[in-house]
């Protein structure tokens, strides 16, 4: 970065970079070598090399990446291209948040151009908490050099993330189409899994005279002698060997008939089918497991409502479509509830009634009792996930000698929220003040400085609200002005506006909202 003129972002560190270019070269290197001058194409140093051979390409790739930007606009450089946007065709400079497997969280900025599409740029990257502070101070020289060579749509730093509207749902799409295939998967065998539980439930042994070819349907006996048994561990096979391989050499069997019969037992094999399905001894019994129709019913159910909740994101996306990009949507939680509700219902249901529709009263009472339970669900869970304009203070005034205490938190630390401690604002049987309890009394309760605040605007979350992941999705923040300092107060729609409505008598001004 230079005097504000321009600004160039280059990677951190580059000599590990150039490192993992050294050890692949090395590794291409020894392997050619091998390969080429020795004639030894099946070596592990060739394979060895081979596979340390693509860091080269990684690492100068990596090392060759540089973003600069200038009074034109925003120029990118890899090693397989080059872009060069003015600040002309640039509507807004954003962050873009990602979350790798631990849970750490990368930012990267992202440019929206005039005509909605998103351009990432591979440069200024923060991946951890030591490169942060050089991310926002690239971040804060490109939007300042925005802001005077452009027109930028957005006065803060928009931040998208898996939590707001401008994030989109394509992940959500695909899963829940993958899930909807497994459903419909399933489903499909349903009728041949009934169909051969059925044969084998009214299966009758095999007349005398019958010849191999024609036991397919019927039960044939046959004796046999345990020669071994071999009991797996874990998700290992366990088998049983018969004497002289007859009628087959090995059987595949539960663990717990591998240990429960011993070699020597004289049993009796039944086969249908052409294979053998059940083994009777003196002490012992194996059958195969026959799958029931319901066992795949309730599969295809289960999947189906699982595809319920990306299908609940999407609309979520879709409901919120008219929000600006960074603003926090509602969670999709109330919905899993609903789905949680309905198989509780439906998937018992799937099990005793797999192919038919119920017939009896009381699965007929019991499938409309759930139905409009789920419909009662869905009722509640389309409100609790409804779009809350925010607004300003409430008009009611608190009971003069009775305090109430309201979930809310200061975002920010301050003498009256020393270290962020308070959950809750009481009003009403003295000051205002902030509690680290929802009551009943004052204990430790901090008297908030209402004459010194000023309230600025009443927004919902944003995606750059990082210390809000833990607070619910629906609150909303007032911006307040204490002394000169910025103050954010979280709290649920109708908890923020009885808040704002006590302090404004009580001293804290407000400015016209938009």
């Amino acid at each position: 970065m230079s005097d504000g003129r321009e600004v160039i972002c280059g990677p951190l560190r580059t000599w590990p970079l150039w490192a993992l270019v050294g050890l692949g070269a090395a590794g291409a290197g020894v392997a050619l070598v091998r390969s080429v001058f020795w004639g030894r194409l099946v070596d592990p140093w060739v394979f060895g090399g081979l596979l340390v051979a693509p860091l080269a390409v990684l690492g100068l790739y990596a090392a060759g990446v540089l973003v600069s930007a200038d009074a034109y606009g925003i120029r990118s450089r890899t090693l397989l291209r080059r872009r060069s946007l003015p600040w002309g065709d640039i509507a807004d400079v954003r962050v873009y948040l990602q979350y790798g497997r631990h849970g750490e969280v990368i930012r990267r900025v992202c440019v929206v151009l005039r005509d909605g599409r998103t351009r990432r740029l591979p440069l200024p990257f923060s991946a951890s908490g030591d490169d942060r502070p050089d991310f926002d101070a690239k971040l804060d020289a490109l939007r300042a050099l925005h802001r005077r060579h452009g027109g930028p749509e957005s006065d803060h730093v928009p931040v998208i993330s898996h939590r707001t509207a401008g994030r989109g749902s394509a992940v959500s799409l695909v899963l829940c189409v993958l899930l909807l295939a497994g459903a419909g998967l399933a489903a499909w065998f349903v009728p041949s899994v009934a169909s051969e539980r059925r044969a084998w439930d009214s299966a009758v042994s095999c007349a005398a005279g019958t010849s191999a070819a024609e036991r397919g349907d019927c039960l044939a006996s046959s004796p046999a002698v345990i020669a071994r048994t071999e009991a797996g561990r874990g998700k290992r096979t366990s088998w049983l060997y018969f004497a002289d391989g007859r009628p087959v050499d090995r059987l595949a069997v539960s663990q717990e008939a591998a240990e429960g019969f011993r070699p020597g037992d004289r049993v009796e094999l039944t086969v249908w089918r052409h294979q053998v399905r059940e083994v009777v001894g003196q002490h012992q019994v194996w059958r195969e497991h026959f799958a029931t129709a319901g066992e795949p019913a309730v599969l295809a159910a289960a999947l189906g409502l699982a595809a319920g909740y990306p299908g609940s994101r999407m609309l979520l996306h879709r409901r919120g479509r008219r929000l600006p990009d960074d603003e926090v949507l509602p969670s999709a939680l109330p919905f899993a509830g609903v789905l949680v509700g309905t198989a509780l219902w439906l998937l018992p249901l799937r099990y005793l009634h797999p192919t038919t529709l119920p017939a009896s009263p009381v699965t007929v009472a019991w499938a409309v009792t759930g139905s409009l339970g789920s419909l009662g669900l869905f009722a509640w869970a389309w409100r609790a996930t409804r779009i809350r304009v925010p607004r300003g203070a409430a008009a009611e005034a608190e009971p003069a000698d009775e305090d109430v205490f309201l979930a809310a938190r200061f975002l920010e630390s301050t003498d009256y929220n020393p270290h962020g401690f308070g959950t809750h604002i009481v009003l009403g049987g003295g000051p205002p003040a902030v509690t680290p309890h929802p009551g009943p009394g004052r204990f430790a309760a901090k008297r908030i400085p209402v004459e010194r605040l000023t309230v600025k605007d009443v927004r919902r979350l944003r995606g750059g609200d990082e210390d809000t992941v833990s607070l619910p999705r629906s609150w909303h923040i007032a911006e307040l002005d204490d002394g000169g300092s910025p103050v954010r107060l979280a709290a649920s729609p109708a908890d923020l506006a009885r808040i704002l409505g006590a302090l404004e008598p009580a001293g804290a001004g407000r400015r016209p909202v938009g």
